[in-house]
């Protein structure tokens, strides 16, 4: 069987389906995916990005389809996509197709985590958790990454410099290429970052997409939480501590180092 799975989405949403995308795994596997969460589909066959391929043209009135990009869907025995879902005029224009269509975010009130709440959909049984495929050798140092995709779920800056100097080990920050932070060390692609943060002894970080991928290398990690509920949320893997409070700046870094050094 050739399988096709398109996943948009960040990179948070990516790692938590990933158990999901891996179970889907047929003879042949290709994954259409944003271009940041690229280099992190490992199990695949082929892989392209969303962007690449034309398709988010497809049921836009007045524009016609590329034959290429229908021949090329026409190919696959089973297209899964968390892709269009809610979009009828894309459902329309792929109708013949076939297309398995899922619900790319969990419903409110959602009641299991995440990482399950994908699984069911893929017809897999729940209580995986993400991995990704990297070499754990660890070396005496700290990885912080203070950012996430919104303000209000950052701890403050200054406390994460604080805790960084309270801690027995040396401490490097990471940043993303347009999250400003002097002297953060960055990488090019996310594969790359999840190797270095596999050789660290700890990461801590707040609800990002980072924190995650730190968890899928099975490094130790502290996870800060505000607003977003972490029984649906959280990084998940024995190696990982949550810490929540209702408004993420209410944390203290006395709370965290606890975490840090237990």
């Amino acid at each position: 069987m050739r399988r096709l799975i398109l996943r948009p989405g960040a990179i948070g949403d990516f790692l938590v389906s990933l158990p999901a995308l891996e179970h889907l795994r047929a003879d042949y596997t290709e994954v259409w995916t944003t271009d940041v969460n690229l280099p992190l589909v490992r199990f695949a066959d082929g892989v392209r990005t969303l962007a690449s391929t034309g398709i988010d043209t497809l049921g836009i009135p007045g524009i016609n389809p590329d034959p290429r990009l229908m021949e090329a869907l026409g190919g696959f025995d089973s297209i899964v996509s968390w892709y269009g879902a809610a979009r009828d005029d894309f459902r329309d224009a792929v109708r013949g197709l076939p297309f398995e269509f899922h619900t790319a975010l969990p419903p409110h009130g959602c009641s299991c985590h995440a990482v399950d709440y994908y699984l069911i959909q893929a017809g897999a049984a729940t209580g995986a958790i993400p991995r990704l495929p990297v070499t754990r050798r660890p070396q005496p140092f700290a990885v912080i990454h203070p950012f996430s995709g919104g303000r209000h779920k950052n701890w403050p800056l200054h406390r994460f410099r604080e805790l960084a100097r309270s801690l027995d080990m040396p401490v490097h920050f990471t940043a993303g290429p347009e999250e400003e932070l002097d002297g953060a060390i960055r990488f090019d692609n996310l594969w790359d970052l999840a190797q270095w943060i596999a050789t660290a002894s700890l990461y801590i970080g707040n609800d990002s997409g980072i924190t995650h991928l730190a968890a899928a290398t099975g490094v130790p990690v502290v996870a800060l939480f505000g607003p977003t509920d972490p029984a649906i949320w959280a990084p998940l893997g024995p190696n990982v501590s949550v810490l929540r409070a209702g408004r993420i700046q209410d944390l203290a870094v006395e709370q965290v180092l606890r975490l840090c050094v237990k």
